[in-house]
């Protein structure tokens, strides 16, 4: 056995993770300077608008856009912001008619609810003279003088999220190879030292890194397909998916992980459940992450149950274990990139990309995600799916 050999790929490994840790700080920094741009999620979270008749004071003071219509659909007031976000000059909005303010039909169409986007609790459209810019819009109709439209521009926080996709598009491309390389001599190392006369202790170290490899080979996997998802790459839904089948193969392909440390997999799926529409290979592909983590938080001799059933016009997905649960504070943040619970009692390894995957394909396939969980008693993910009509994709 080449000693050197093995000291080069410990050596290249270990530099391979300490690339992933950089990145994985890197994205949170990212993260953390989009929200520090602008308060995003503030629109949807506004209370109800005050009565128009006020001093107009509070209005300034909001970081939105605030554009008060009255009953003959004309500006009555428009806070500064709302003027820099439309680009018009300091007090020009007054007494304009919506169509002139927003100089887009759509918006207009939304402010008055005369369109079937007035059920969007917030609609995001380019708007602003003479380079529109992406803007949230929220608009509150209780008040009896007219409709009060928020405005957030979030052209700034769109440009962040780019930079950050293509970052992590781009290097996790940029790992593959190296990986690939690695993943391949980490293996046959393996083979060798089988079969050779060395020493355990070596034998061990070679295992582990082969194992190592496999979990950076999974990040970087996992890293692009959640940068492909969020980068906008639609859902492809044109596969007639039967859930109780696709639970029976995913169980299948963990049987053997599950039995190692002595869990029972159990399957409990309606006969009469419908076909859904969908990606059948993403589908497969959150079941698989689900099942698995429930394997990984259970204890040993204990049992995983996958349960698939029609709830009136959803197709409902659980998978329950009776493992070390998760706290109250970490319940929130489970969905979130990068997010792990105590690593300590866990089996096995995991990226901690799994679950924010799972969120995005599920919200593809207009569907619900959630979490139920006490600590020391077990946790259900489970997901929902609406039953359908189907139609021929174009």
């Amino acid at each position: 056995m080449d000693l050197p050999a093995v000291l080069a790929v410990a050596g290249l490994t270990a530099a391979l993770a300490a690339a992933l840790f950089v990145l994985r700080r890197r994205t949170a920094e990212l993260d953390a300077l989009t929200v520090a741009v602008t308060p995003s999620g503030v629109v949807a979270a506004l209370p109800a608008a005050s009565d128009p008749a006020d001093d107009g004071v509070t209005d300034d003071l909001l970081p939105l856009g605030v554009i008060r219509f009255g009953t003959d659909r004309r500006v009555l007031r428009a806070n500064d912001r709302a003027h820099v976000i439309l680009g018009a000059a300091p007090g020009r909005l007054l007494g304009r008619t919506m169509m002139e303010a927003f100089l887009d039909a759509q918006a207009e169409a939304y402010a008055l609810g005369t369109d079937a986007i007035a059920a969007e609790p917030v609609l995001e459209l380019r708007l602003g003279d003479p380079e529109p810019s992406p803007v949230l819009m929220r608009v509150d109709r209780r008040v009896a003088a007219g409709p009060v439209v928020f405005l957030e521009d979030v052209g700034e926080l769109r440009r962040l999220q780019q930079i950050r996709r293509e970052f992590v598009d781009n290097l996790s491309h940029e790992l593959r190879t190296p990986l690939t390389t690695v993943s391949l001599l980490a293996e046959t190392l393996a083979r060798e030292a089988a079969t050779a006369d060395v020493p355990a202790k070596m034998r061990d170290r070679i295992a582990k890194i082969e194992i190592e490899t496999g979990h950076l080979v999974q990040m970087v996997g996992e890293l692009l397909d959640l940068a492909r998802i969020e980068g906008g790459v639609a859902i492809r839904r044109d596969d007639d998916v039967d859930l109780g089948q696709l639970a029976v193969a995913s169980v299948e392909r963990l049987r053997l992980f599950a039995e190692r440390g002595g869990i029972a997999l159990v399957v409990d799926a309606d006969a009469d459940v419908p076909l859904v529409r969908g990606d059948e290979a993403r589908l497969g592909q959150v079941l698989v992450n689900l099942v698995h983590n429930a394997v990984k938080f259970s204890s040993d001799g204990g049992e995983v149950r996958i349960t698939v059933h029609l709830t009136g016009e959803e197709v409902r997905v659980a998978v329950e274990d009776h493992g070390i649960g998760i706290s109250k504070a970490d319940r929130p943040r489970v969905f979130e990139r990068f997010y792990k619970v105590d690593r300590a009692r866990v089996r096995g390894g995991g990226t901690g990309l799994g679950l924010a995957i799972a969120r995005h394909v599920i919200a593809g396939h207009g569907g619900r995600i959630g979490v139920e969980s006490e600590e020391g008693k077990g946790s259900t993910f489970w997901f929902t799916i609406p039953v359908t009509t189907h139609v021929s994709t174009p």
